[in-house]
C-alpha cells in the first residue's frame, strides 16, 4: 500500500466517479483504476460497488476512507515540518473554506498573501462548515474557515470577520413577525451548511421551530439559492456578499427581519503541526482586519 493508491483512493471516494477524480489528481484513468484494483486486491475487500456505469462507497470503503484521510495527513504534516527548513521560500499550504467564504471573503486575502509569499502555493478546497471542519480534524488541510460554530474539542476556532445575513425576497414587504416567516415559502442550503445552522439559530431564539418553516427547495449551493428567490420560487437568508449585486440591480429585496451580524471563523488542530506558513496567513487577516 503506498500514499500514492491512498491519494488515489480517497480521491475517487470524495467524488465517486473514476474519470472526475482521474482528472482532479492528474493521473489517467486507467492508473486510477489500477490503484483501486491493487488495494482492493491486496487484502480482498471491495472498497466500492459498482453500480451501471457509477460507483458508490462500500461499508467497508467508507470505514477504510477515515483511516486513509488520516494518514494522508500525518504524511502530509511530516512534509511540511521537513519544508519548514526552507522558510518561506517554498511549500503549499492547504486549505478548506465554506462556500461563502471561499466565494466571497478568502480571495481578497489570499491574494494579499500571494503578493507577500508568492513562492507559496494555495490549495484551496471547498466544503460546507461540518465538512470543512472534518477535514481540518483528519488533517488533510491545516486550517479552516467556516461559518458556523463547531463544537468539536480537538479544534481550535477563532473569529477572523463578521458577515451580515440578509431576508431576501424577489418583492418588498412592510413587516415580517412570526406569522409571515411561518407562512412563507423557504429556499435553504443542505444541512451541515453554515448558512442554513445561523439562520436556524436565529429563529430559535425568535421562538420559531426550524422543523415549522415551509421548505420548497433545498439546495447545494448559495448560488443555487439565490437563483430561485430571483425565479419566484421563495425566500431565503442569505450572505450579504452573495446578495448584493442582485439587491443594487432590483432583482431581489432587502427585507425588514433585523438579523444580527455573524462571525466568520478560523479553524486548527491543536495538536497539529503548526507552519510557518498558516501562521503567516493568520498574521496577514489580522492585519487587513484591524
Amino acid at each position: 500500500m503506498t500514499l500514492e493508491q491512498l491519494r488515489i483512493f480517497v480521491g475517487v471516494a470524495e467524488r465517486e466517479h473514476m474519470t472526475r477524480a482521474a482528472e482532479a489528481l492528474n493521473v489517467t484513468q486507467s492508473a486510477a483504476s489500477a490503484a483501486i484494483a491493487a488495494l482492493e486486491a491486496r487484502h480482498g475487500v471491495p472498497l466500492f460497488h459498482r453500480v451501471g456505469r457509477g460507483i458508490e462507497l462500500s461499508e467497508a470503503g467508507r470505514m477504510f476512507l477515515v483511516d486513509a484521510r488520516a494518514v494522508l495527513g500525518r504524511a502530509a504534516s511530516a512534509e511540511l515540518a521537513l519544508a519548514e527548513y526552507a522558510g518561506l521560500e517554498r511549500g503549499t499550504l492547504r486549505l478548506v473554506a465554506s462556500q461563502t467564504i471561499a466565494g466571497y471573503w478568502l480571495p481578497r486575502q489570499l491574494a494579499a498573501f500571494h503578493a507577500r509569499y508568492p513562492a507559496i502555493s494555495i490549495e484551496l478546497a471547498i466544503d460546507n462548515t461540518e465538512g470543512a471542519a472534518a477535514r481540518v480534524l483528519d488533517g488533510a488541510v491545516e486550517l479552516g474557515f467556516v461559518e458556523g460554530v463547531i463544537d468539536e474539542p480537538a479544534l481550535a476556532h477563532w473569529t477572523v470577520a463578521n458577515d451580515r445575513m440578509v431576508l431576501v425576497s424577489d418583492r418588498a414587504a412592510d413587516t415580517i413577525d412570526e406569522d409571515w416567516i411561518r407562512a412563507a415559502r423557504w429556499i435553504v442550503r443542505e444541512q451541515g451548511s453554515g448558512t442554513r445552522s445561523s439562520f436556524e439559530e436565529v429563529l430559535r431564539q425568535r421562538g420559531v421551530d426550524p422543523s415549522d418553516l415551509t421548505v420548497a427547495l433545498m439546495l447545494p449551493s448559495n448560488e443555487a439559492v439565490r437563483s430561485a428567490v430571483e425565479a419566484g420560487a421563495g425566500v431565503a437568508v442569505l450572505s450579504q456578499h452573495v446578495v448584493a449585486p442582485a439587491i443594487a440591480a432590483g432583482t431581489l429585496h432587502d427585507l425588514p427581519l433585523g438579523l444580527p451580524r455573524r462571525p466568520f471563523y478560523a479553524l486548527r488542530h491543536k495538536e497539529r503541526y503548526r507552519t510557518r506558513a498558516a501562521d503567516a496567513l493568520t498574521d496577514l487577516i489580522k492585519e487587513t482586519g484591524k
